[in-house]
């Protein structure tokens, strides 16, 4: 047995020598009769190995020198600082034995580790990509971004995804038969879905608010019936908690929070203010016509204040009513209820100069005697009235 086993060594030993003689002998034999061609291709190597070095860094020079201006280029940046010198050095190496018929040994050793390099690096690329266009959306930097936590997490399940994708690859060029190995993957991303069905329904909320952007950090939104109105103070892979008007901290689902109407104050520019006042019927036609005019004069005189329309719209159970409608040009709702109170201040003022009297509800009885006469229901007006009468008679 023992000798069996010593001549099976070195039978493979002998055979192993043999074929590294071939291999040497076929390797002595191409270098001699391709020596031009093989110098050509070196050539042609060294210069796109010195231009995938150059962009490398490039790359490096982009995001070292970025703006808040060039978001993109910083991420294109990001990108091409990221290619491996492996991957540059398996580039001249392959297009070296391509094109100069190397042994078949050389030439198929060289062709897997440009495979495994360049998978590798695309994964790298494809991965640079997508978190530096996640993180244009969202902010630079992890510690300034609205959802760090969520960040965290794509960034891992992006990883995982195409760095399994670009293994898919290798083995399959390889010649595995990466059928059974894909149906794998997926019956588990399924079983892995159902089971962390809300952990991913609230991520995919975050992806909304990244992406989609309805409110960030330090807005104030309105949300739910009855409504809700804070300042949000942080948004987290499953819940935002926004600081209430009244002090307490409201804690909302994400999914919970995109599914009903949200109104978000940050993008508001100027506050436009509609006031609906009115006057009593007594009043003459012409100071009737003279409001307009005296509302759009009292508005122009306001700070921030800026005029857009007023007019008598109707003719009210007990008044003559008006709509007056002004801008103002500021989000901050102090200033907006200042320049209100201004305006109405203003209003009282001038309409008690012009004799224009402020209507409020009124309703008016008239009594008659049985012979048709009025009968004056308060004293001083009946005194007033007989003395009236008597004066007439005199």
């Amino acid at each position: 047995m023992s000798n069996q086993t010593d001549s099976n060594m070195l039978d493979g030993a002998q055979d192993l020598g043999a074929r590294g003689a071939r291999v040497f002998s076929e390797v002595g034999h191409w270098l001699t009769n391709n020596s031009a061609d093989i110098a050509l291709s070196m050539l042609a190597a060294l210069v796109i190995a010195l231009i995938l070095l150059g962009l490398r860094r490039f790359g490096h020079h982009l995001v070292r020198n970025r703006g808040e201006d060039a978001r993109w280029r910083t991420i294109f940046g990001r990108v091409l600082s990221k290619t491996s010198l492996f991957f540059i050095v398996m580039c001249a190496i392959q297009l070296v034995l391509s094109q100069t018929g190397s042994p078949r040994a050389i030439g198929r050793t060289a062709e897997i580790l440009f495979i495994i390099a360049a998978a590798l690096q695309a994964a790298v690329w494809g991965r640079e990509l997508i978190l530096g266009f996640i993180y244009h959306r969202v902010g630079e930097a992890e510690e300034q971004s609205t959802l760090g936590s969520a960040i965290g997490i794509i960034r891992l399940l992006v990883t995982v995804a195409l760095f399994a994708i670009a293994v898919i690859l290798i083995l399959d060029n390889l010649g595995v038969n990466v059928t059974g190995l894909v149906a794998g993957l997926g019956i588990g991303g399924i079983a892995i879905g159902l089971a962390a069905q809300g952990i991913f329904s609230d991520l995919f909320a975050a992806l909304s608010i990244i992406f989609d952007r309805p409110f960030r950090r330090g807005d104030t939104i309105t949300f739910g019936s009855p409504p809700t109105t804070g300042t949000v103070e942080r948004i987290g892979l499953k819940s935002t908690r926004v600081r209430a008007l009244s002090g307490e901290e409201v804690v909302m689902a994400n999914t919970k929070l995109l599914e009903q109407k949200l109104q978000n104050f940050a993008p508001l520019t100027r506050r436009r203010a509609v006031m609906l006042f009115g006057v009593v019927y007594q009043t003459p036609a012409d100071l009737l016509a003279r409001i307009g005019p005296e509302l759009q004069a009292i508005c122009e005189a306001q700070e921030h204040a800026t005029f857009d329309r007023a007019h008598a719209f109707q003719f009210g159970a007990s008044s003559i009513d008006f709509e007056f409608v002004f801008h103002v040009e500021s989000a901050d709702y102090n200033v907006f209820m200042e320049a209100r109170q201004g305006i109405m201040l203003a209003m009282i003022r001038r309409f008690e100069e012009l004799g224009i009297d402020f209507a409020y509800p009124t309703q008016v009885t008239y009594t008659a005697a049985p012979d048709g006469t009025l009968v004056m229901p308060y004293a001083h007006v009946r005194m007033l009235a007989e003395a009236d009468t008597e004066a007439m008679t005199k």
